[in-house]
């Protein structure tokens, strides 16, 4: 059995039937999120702002009209992605999304998803921070496996 992660970081691990570089490519396109974002948090975002470094920044708009600017802070092109979302022109408050993904086969990867709220320092966020649990993680998981199978 593996070790609970310290308070702050909420984690799921799953096997998708689909080939990383697919995946990938539905999490790296700000514009196809909203459609498999579990938490039902994202309204929209602009196409033709696929991300591909470090230090890219892509807008994404909330269900109640908020924008977020989400500074990507690890890439690693079909493995690894994470940004930092922070509001227009803001220094971001310190929590991070990532997805790592690890090939299987040609049609199996492993897919990590992490939310990771140790840095976060906007004490009004902590609340939000705290109802996220492995299971609203794992919504997005789900609904992404499906996208990347129907659609691959």
């Amino acid at each position: 059995m593996e070790p609970e992660p310290p308070e702050g970081i909420v984690s799921v691990t799953r096997v998708m039937s689909a080939s990383a570089e697919r995946i990938f490519d539905l999490i790296a396109e700000p514009s196809i999120q909203p459609s498999w974002d579990g938490n039902n948090n994202l309204a929209s975002a602009a196409p033709g702002q696929r991300v591909h470094q470090v230090g890219d920044v892509f807008k994404t708009t909330l269900t109640n009209g908020a924008v977020r600017e989400n500074h990507v802070v690890e890439f690693i092109e079909g493995s690894k992605i994470a940004w930092r979302p922070a509001e227009p022109g803001k220094k971001p408050p310190g929590h991070l999304w990532r997805w790592e993904l690890n090939p299987i086969n040609a049609t199996l990867t492993s897919v990590t998803h992490t939310y990771d709220w140790t840095e976060l320092t906007d004490s009004t966020r902590l609340a939000v921070a705290r109802a996220m649990t492995p299971d609203k993680l794992r919504e997005s998981m789900d609904r992404l496996a499906v996208l990347a199978r129907s659609d691959g």
